[in-house]
């Protein structure tokens, strides 16, 4: 009878323990890292100190149409080339058809005029290497109003950047070209498909180097992705290699898709292309953002 009792009484005091316990937990949330007011990332790992300062001033002029997928992911580029550039200069539509309802008063008098340049490798684009050649030469017309050159690219993995193509007419007429000369990515905490691919800052500030004859600009606006794959290789990531790099080393662990097989054929035309070969069209690859993985 006696022991019942203690045990009755032990019960009552743990319990009344983990009520304290329960009680003495505050209603708060646990304090998160101070993040920066531009970049929007943890203090600690801010890549705004390797930013132009001032943002750099350039002719021509970029809009990115961004899956809103892209918006989620932690490692996008896209707010790096935002924040390189003067303000206005590099401007960000959402979305997965373009133009939607609630941006086209605003995109679709840019998507239409003869002065703006749709990055996206179809069978009917042509290297950006060779437009100001072409201008000089008379073949096709100089930028009109306000002479300067519109880069347009598509942000978001290579499926979702198909799709945002397909559903978007106005895409299909525009002035269509690519990079041939891409060289490797320095996104180099990523998988990247081919050696060719880029992500969304490299392409763009590499096109604005060649439209604006000043190498220096491709430097210049990649440094915070410098910065941000120096700060994830010092905390444990490893660096990548391309798969078409890890295919010919024969070290790629899966058969190869459809997907890839067409992405390392183009990437094998491109460079037959750089080196000023002549060869057909017939498969694409975006350059825009690498396949992520």
């Amino acid at each position: 009878m006696l022991d019942n009792k203690n045990k009755s009484t032990n019960a009552s005091e743990e319990e009344t323990e983990l009520w304290q316990d329960f009680l003495s937990i505050t209603p708060d949330p646990p304090e998160r890292r101070d993040k920066c007011e531009s970049c929007k990332r943890p203090q600690v790992v801010c890549w705004c100190p390797s930013l132009p300062h001032p943002p750099l001033i350039v002719k021509s002029s970029v809009v990115i149409l961004q899956h809103p997928a892209e918006e989620k992911r932690t490692l996008r580029t896209a707010l790096m080339l935002q924040l390189g550039l003067s303000a206005g200069t590099c401007v960000v539509y959402k979305g997965k058809r373009f133009p939607s309802p609630r941006n086209q008063h605003e995109l679709e008098p840019i998507l239409k005029a003869s002065y703006s340049l749709l990055l996206y490798p179809s069978k009917t684009s042509v290297p950006l290497e060779t437009i100001k050649q072409q201008i000089i030469s008379g073949s096709v017309p100089p930028p009109g109003p306000p002479a300067t050159f519109t880069l347009v690219l598509i942000d978001g993995t290579w499926p979702q950047a198909k799709a945002i193509y397909a559903s978007s007419p106005l895409l299909h007429r525009m002035r269509q070209v690519k990079l041939i000369a891409a060289g490797c990515s320095d996104y180099i905490i990523r998988t990247q498909p081919t050696e060719g691919c880029l992500s969304t800052l490299e392409t763009a500030a590499q096109s604005l180097a060649l439209l604006e004859d000043r190498p220096e600009l491709r430097e210049l606006l990649v440094k915070p992705l410098h910065m941000l794959c120096k700060y994830q290789l010092d905390n444990g990531a490893v660096e990548h290699q391309s798969k078409e790099f890890r295919i010919k080393q024969q070290q790629y662990p899966k058969q190869i898709g459809k997907r890839l097989n067409r992405l390392l054929n183009y990437s094998a035309i491109c460079r037959k292309e750089s080196k000023g070969a002549e060869v057909d069209l017939t498969t694409s690859i975006l350059y825009c953002e690498q396949e992520k993985t």
